[in-house]
């Protein structure tokens, strides 16, 4: 039986490699992802012009995806992607994007302004002068002479500074605020607001609407200062006065309400303050006490 024997190996013999194929010189992976990002972010940024206010969003995102897809598209033309198509598209809804950017910004930017415009129209529109009580003045320092005469207390003055007890407070849009005199009153046991060894005053204030749209009275804030040193009288609340104003007071209708106002016992007048709400300018009574 015959055996056979491998041949002995020489020394200087070398270890066989495995094979690996060989690869194809010049061939790479496209590098498509250019293409791909600027179609996302054409399509986000024209979806997000759809809506005005989002102006800014889609301008970014189109300036972004316009860079992309123009980059995209030179790697086409040079053989370093395969997505052509796919980066002009992404072009084409960047432009969108842009364009839709700007007229969004022209549609917002209008907007605001006619906002701004109607808020000071309406604060122009609530600026107060002064109606003097029926055979009084408005007491502001006025003139007397021969110049007044022939003049009805009725004439409209400037209420930049205090009005007098029964003088009214007359806005441009017919609302008018009057406040009465200051009379002594006496608070309950168990008012809140009233200091033992002061005195308290009551304060009738009267809001007439004399315009044609409802008046909501829930804004209305009335305080007070007693004395030349203008110390805050606080307010009293018991089971008589305090409420303050609330609901809607319909054209042609008037409200009153009673306040009290805790003074100091030496205090000779009371200057009350009267907002009518936010967009109205405040104005101010000076009671004798």
């Amino acid at each position: 039986m015959s055996q056979f024997t491998q041949p002995p190996q020489s020394p200087y013999s070398q270890p066989q490699q495995p094979y690996t194929p060989q690869q194809t010189p010049g061939l790479r992976p496209a590098r498509n992802g250019l293409g791909v990002a600027a179609l996302i972010l054409g399509l986000i940024g024209s979806v997000s012009g759809l809506v005005p206010f989002l102006f800014w969003l889609a301008g970014i995102l189109g300036t972004i995806a316009l860079i992309l897809g123009l980059v995209g598209r030179g790697r086409a033309k040079r053989g370093e992607a395969t997505n052509k198509n796919m980066a002009t598209f992404g072009t084409i809804l960047a432009l969108i994007a842009l364009i839709l950017s700007v007229v969004g910004a022209v549609i917002t930017f209008k907007a605001v302004g006619d906002a701004v415009d109607d808020l000071n129209k309406t604060v122009s529109d609530t600026t107060s002068s002064a109606k003097p009580k029926a055979g009084g003045d408005s007491g502001k320092g006025e003139e007397k002479g021969s110049e007044d005469k022939g003049k009805g207390s009725g004439e409209k003055k400037d209420t930049s500074g205090a009005l007098e007890a029964g003088d009214s407070a007359v806005y441009d849009d017919d609302l008018t605020v009057t406040v009465g005199d200051a009379t002594k009153y006496s608070p309950s046991e168990y008012a809140v607001g009233h200091t033992r060894g002061n005195k308290a005053y009551r304060v009738a204030v009267v809001i007439e609407n004399a315009g044609k749209e409802k008046f909501d009275s829930m804004l209305v804030t009335v305080d007070a200062r007693a004395g030349e040193d203008g110390v805050d009288a606080e307010q009293i609340f018991d089971d008589k006065v305090g409420e303050g104003f609330s609901g809607t007071i319909l054209p042609g209708k008037k409200v009153t309400v009673l306040y009290a106002f805790d003074s100091p016992a030496d205090a000779a007048n009371l200057t009350v303050e009267v907002n009518p709400g936010f967009t109205y300018d405040a104005t101010q009574w000076d009671l004798k006490l």
